[in-house]
């Protein structure tokens, strides 16, 4: 008779993730399954994760697939193959969406702050600097400025705080009567019958107030009409509290005339 094999049936008694051997006839011995850990009749999973993070980068998170098999996935904020992390500075990019006058300090993995240079104001996405400045980089104020440079009224890169009252480009491009004021040398006037000096007035200042004085000397009137503000009865305020270190603007749909 042939000798008794003793992983013949339900595999010796052996775990299911255990391979039964025979060794003398009626006997055998019972090895775990690669992955798993055990006597042979219990075979429990290896979970890598438990040891050493299962090899992951200290910022990686280990997640276990299978019988002692895994993998490493980054943390939030870092980058890598999960065996290796490496932070990632939001302020390395694009300055961290800050405004580009604004400093970006990281604070944690996935934080950072954003803070308005000296000289600026604003909430560090987006931050102003003088008027001046601030009339040159928005194409709506452009002209204006412009307009200031070659007349040389140089009011507002001072301390102020002003208020102007700023005629769009497209209005001072198309307006006949400009090139004769230049031309007559009454720019420079008419450029400071826009400009308010000594308060920086927001929209809801002007809607309480009926006329202030110009740095040209001549009176600007203001009237509420539904839910507008108009000036000496014709210039429509369109664009309000543009705000910088040394004041507001406003720009307006007509040219001022004192």
């Amino acid at each position: 008779s042939s000798a008794i094999d003793a992983c013949e049936t339900s595999n010796g008694g052996c775990s299911a993730k255990a391979e039964c051997r025979r060794t003398t006839p009626g006997n055998r011995v019972c090895i775990c399954n690669a992955g798993y850990t055990g006597d042979g009749i219990v075979c429990i999973e290896i979970n890598p994760c438990l040891e050493n993070n299962g090899g992951c980068d200290r910022n990686a998170e280990c997640t276990q697939t299978g019988p002692n098999q895994a993998v490493c996935n980054c943390l939030k904020g870092y980058t890598g193959d999960g065996k290796r992390c490496t932070y990632i500075s939001l302020c390395s990019q694009n300055n961290g969406g800050c405004s580009e006058f604004a400093i970006c300090n990281d604070t944690e993995s996935t934080e950072r702050t954003c803070t308005c240079k000296q000289n600026y104001i604003g909430d560090g996405f987006q931050c102003r600097g003088n008027i001046f400045q601030e009339l040159l980089r928005d194409s709506n104020t452009s002209r204006f400025y412009s307009h200031l440079e070659t007349s040389s009224v140089r009011d507002v890169a001072g301390p102020g705080p002003f208020t102007l009252f700023v005629p769009h480009t497209n209005i001072l491009n198309s307006d006949q009567r400009v090139k004769n004021w230049v031309a007559r040398g009454v720019m420079a006037q008419v450029l400071r019958y826009h400009i308010v000096c000594c308060a920086s007035l927001m929209y809801n200042d002007l809607t309480t107030i009926t006329n202030i004085t110009s740095l040209q000397g001549d009176p600007i009137q203001i009237r509420c009409s539904q839910n507008s503000l108009v000036l000496n009865n014709k210039a429509e305020v369109i664009q309000s509290d543009a705000v910088g270190t040394n004041g507001v603007i406003h720009v307006i749909n007509q040219i001022l005339v004192p």
